[in-house]
């Protein structure tokens, strides 16, 4: 644990309070946590012999929350493009991760990923995939933290038989590490045309018993939604309504499709929807009705999706698409404006994946989780509002310094730690097995 420091930025955004812009502050960091945010002469009074980082021309802000991905997804970007979700799984995807996914494969892929998105101000990320063990040691080696799916699906993978096969593992991994301060999970039953009805009310008994969310891909194409009534008589939601599924750990991913009783019911279970916009106009999955969602109450965060799908794993440019579509499909200016978007793309995270006491806004007690942004350049100057700026006009690119617990991972845009990794040669080893798979 590094010794207690402080860092001074131009602005200091917490989030909590709700559109809060503090000038000229200081964050205490003690222990890996917040300790105080306040004004310089009173934090330069009380630490007087503290370090302290000086971040005079940036934007500091908690630190971003990617809530649904598939990170070791990384070895597959630009692998079969601009192909509508069904066919690009059934015939692409599906086949090369039966020939290649691995431990191994994973644990690079998740690697790549964590590179990726400390480098874009992510410090933590919920995935969902296969081997979520492999996963695991990458997160532990990057340092950054996560929420680790254990999936599960009907069909036989490389890395389990069938749903009992798939249960065992999650949950043995789940209970090993439970405690670890980087670490929680997810039940992540992949889908409802994954995904039966038994396998379903098992998910269901597993919330009672374990007490973490469920992370499922829900209403994200129209085919889905026919093809549901046509095998089970109900739309997806209404389905999982009817298996006890909804509730306030239900982390719905893409919610493109969603009538308004349907986010009635959302907004009344306390379920959250994780918006991912890159992903829905790339397989164009079509476009998510976020001012009506949030507007109803329910709970909002982003994600980026795989980078099969995406191709990026860039929270901030989530963040800018969200807030630019939701002015479009509501026909409202004054939709998702630049401040609740970067709520949702902290704090609504944190919510989702019931994190929310730990991470998500800058406040004392919390985990020191923290993305400076640096707020200067031509394209960036004059700044009339840091927010607004963070959110339509920075990108990544701008991203110099980031924490997690207190761990300074990522400096002066460099990322501390992953040289010793050789991502470079691994991804290469990667594209040169799957360039070769029919498939791609």
């Amino acid at each position: 644990m590094p010794e207690p420091f402080l860092i001074r930025a131009r602005w200091v955004v917490p989030v909590e309070p709700a559109g809060a812009v503090l000038d000229d502050h200081v964050v205490a960091v003690r222990d890996g946590l917040i300790e105080a945010v306040l004004p310089l002469e009173a934090a330069r009074a009380r630490y007087p012999e503290r370090a302290i980082t000086e971040l005079r021309q940036h934007v500091l802000v908690p630190g971003l929350v990617n809530a649904h991905t598939h990170a070791a997804m990384a070895l597959m970007r630009g692998l079969a493009d601009d192909l509508p979700l069904l066919r690009w799984l059934q015939q692409h995807i599906w086949p090369v991760e039966m020939r290649h996914v691995s431990p191994q494969f994973v644990r690079d892929g998740t690697l790549l990923a964590c590179a990726e998105m400390l480098r874009g101000g992510t410090t933590c990320f919920n995935d969902m995939y296969f081997y979520p063990e492999a996963a695991l040691e990458s997160v532990l080696e990057s340092g950054m933290r996560a929420s680790l799916g254990m999936i599960v699906v009907e069909f036989a993978s490389s890395y389990a038989s069938d749903p009992d096969d798939y249960f065992e593992k999650g949950l043995a991994l789940r209970d090993r590490w439970r405690d670890h301060p980087q670490l929680s999970f997810c039940l992540a039953p992949h889908a409802p045309y994954t995904v039966s009805d038994a396998t379903f009310r098992r998910v269901a008994r597993l919330v009672g018993e374990v007490d973490v969310p469920v992370h499922i891909h829900l209403h994200e194409t129209g085919e889905e939604i026919e093809r549901s009534l046509a095998e089970h008589g109900a739309r997806p939601i209404e389905r999982l309504r009817r298996l006890g599924l909804l509730g306030p750990g239900l982390i719905a991913v893409h919610g493109v499709h969603l009538t308004d009783e349907e986010i009635v019911l959302l907004a009344r279970h306390g379920s959250s929807v994780v918006h991912c916009p890159s992903s829905n106009l790339k397989l164009a999955s079509g476009f998510a009705p976020v001012a009506r969602l949030m507007a109803a109450g329910v709970n909002v965060a982003f994600g980026t999706d795989g980078a099969a799908s995406n191709n990026r794993l860039d929270t901030m440019q989530e963040m800018r698409l969200a807030a630019l579509l939701a002015k479009a499909v509501a026909r409202d200016a004054q939709a998702l404006p630049a401040h609740a978007a970067l709520r949702a793309a902290t704090l609504g995270g944190a919510r989702a994946l019931g994190l929310e006491a730990r991470i998500g806004s800058i406040a004392p007690g919390k985990c020191a989780d923290l993305t400076a942004v640096r707020l200067a350049g031509p394209e960036l100057i004059p700044c009339y509002d840091p927010v607004s700026h963070l959110v339509y006009a920075a990108g990544r690119e701008q991203v110099s310094d980031v924490w997690v617990g207190g761990s300074r991972l990522v400096s002066g845009g460099i990322l501390v730690n992953m040289g010793r990794f050789d991502l470079d040669t691994r991804a290469e080893l990667w594209q040169n097995s799957l360039k070769t798979d029919p498939a791609s």
